[in-house]
């Protein structure tokens, strides 16, 4: 599962976690420009997604998207998270994957 790690960041003296599932949701509205169609691709509502953008928001304590009823842009900051949130997904994926297939060693 995606829950299965969480990333945490130590921003201004607080902890933060990053939230695989928050992630992706990220990355899907960074790829669609459009949180609607985010949620079409994730099978989820777009209020869902909108709450996992504003978590991940809140917790890295930066804008990660410019949003009116128009149009949806990455901040400069959104475009870091995007490389941030594709390595730590890939990394949850490596790990799950290892200790999936593990056995008892040694």
């Amino acid at each position: 599962m995606l829950n299965d790690f969480i990333i945490i960041m130590n921003c201004d003296n607080r902890r933060h976690m990053l939230d695989p599932v928050q992630l992706v949701s990220f990355l899907a509205v960074a790829q669609t420009r459009n949180f609607t169609e985010a949620g079409r691709r994730l099978g989820l509502r777009q209020s869902t997604v909108s709450q996992h953008i504003s978590k991940l928001e809140d917790a890295s304590g930066r804008r990660l998207f410019v949003r009116d009823t128009h149009s949806v842009a990455l901040t400069a900051d959104g475009e870091a998270m995007t490389g941030f949130a594709q390595s730590i997904l890939e990394a949850n994926a490596r790990a799950r994957d290892y200790f999936a297939g593990s056995q008892l060693r040694g």
